[in-house]
């Protein structure tokens, strides 16, 4: 009967996605298409040269935060959610890679972050739910869009979750794993070998492969790291490779709230799943303190190392692609 019972539901919640598939042919749909960028990632893009060479696809985190709200995914067409995906985590994540190749990024009926933390199958479900929008917005670029190039995959916390389906579905051990420059996938643990074909890259100019860091203070949130990313697969963001420590001199810049960048803010060390990094001086310093730790930061607390970094595998890419 339960078995029974658990096949009722699945089929239902196919049904149910099935009826509502998005339709990513419409613009609105879509918060950033080559064509229909914002202001704040055009204002980025000062070096153009790789546009024509490759894209990005990104796919933002968690926003639906509030535990009053008792929806388990995000209506489609909620201006404020849709407000809150443009003016954050476009303008403060995905703009690290707004020169690296021409840019999508799909609306999508995104899970609530309780998901992460039900027992049962329920978040599991309002998660499926989800990534259902991210694969159809995938196919339909693929379909209509794509046109052979190659791709930078970028995410962060469940858009990271996202991307690791996605890459399962359609890259590894597929044709299109050949167009993968390389995936970012920071703020969810993902084992070491979490890909059969698809290594974590351990060297800056490595492409074919994935990275992936969680930000922790000194003193570490122990929670956090002993649930969900002890022993999981980490780069150090800065270098780009498995260096212990990398100093404050060589961290290229934090994109902070204000719009400025800071350079050199802090040293950031490697541990087992996760990096460490020290105190940042002003203006971050007062609200460091009040932080467990620095996951909302993964991508804006190395948002210039990501920027440059990204350039460079899709040159990688491009110099063994003409050899």
């Amino acid at each position: 009967m339960k078995l029974l019972l658990s096949l009722l539901l699945i089929c239902s919640i196919n049904k149910m996605i099935a009826q509502e598939r998005v339709d990513y042919s419409k613009q609105e749909n879509w918060a950033v298409l080559p064509w229909h960028t914002p202001e704040n990632l055009l204002s980025k893009m000062h070096d153009t040269s790789l546009l024509a060479n490759a894209d990005v696809f990104y796919i933002y985190p968690t926003l639906m935060l509030d535990q009053k709200d008792k929806r388990w995914n995000m209506p489609m067409m909620e201006q404020e959610h849709m407000n809150e995906v443009l003016n954050s985590a476009v303008q403060y994540q995905a703009s690290a890679w707004a020169e690296a190749g021409r840019m999508y990024v799909p609306y999508y009926r995104q899970a609530h972050i309780r998901s992460y933390y039900t027992e049962g199958k329920r978040g599991e479900q309002a998660l499926m739910f989800a990534y259902a929008d991210i694969k159809a917005s995938f196919e339909y670029y693929m379909a209509h869009y794509n046109q052979g190039r190659p791709i930078i995959l970028a995410g962060h916390s469940q858009g990271s979750t996202h991307l690791y389906l996605l890459i399962k579905d359609f890259f590894e051990g597929k044709a299109l794993q050949k167009q993968l420059i390389a995936a970012y996938m920071p703020g969810i643990g993902f084992e070491k070998e979490v890909f059969k074909d698809i290594p974590l890259m351990t060297r800056p100019e490595q492409t074919g492969g994935f990275v992936a860091w969680n930000t922790f203070k000194k003193k570490i949130d122990k929670e956090s790291y002993n649930k969900w990313y002890k022993g999981k697969a980490v780069v150090n963001p800065v270098s780009w490779d498995l260096s212990p420590v990398v100093l404050k001199k060589d961290h290229l810049g934090f994109y902070y709230s204000n719009g400025k960048l800071y350079p050199h803010m802090f040293d950031t060390h490697l541990i087992d799943g996760g990096i460490w990094i020290s105190t940042p001086k002003w203006p971050f310093q007062l609200m460091s303190f009040i932080m467990k730790n620095y996951h909302i930061g993964d991508i804006n607390l190395f948002w210039e190392d990501i920027r440059l970094n990204a350039k460079l595998r899709v040159e990688s890419y491009l110099k063994l692609e003409t050899k």
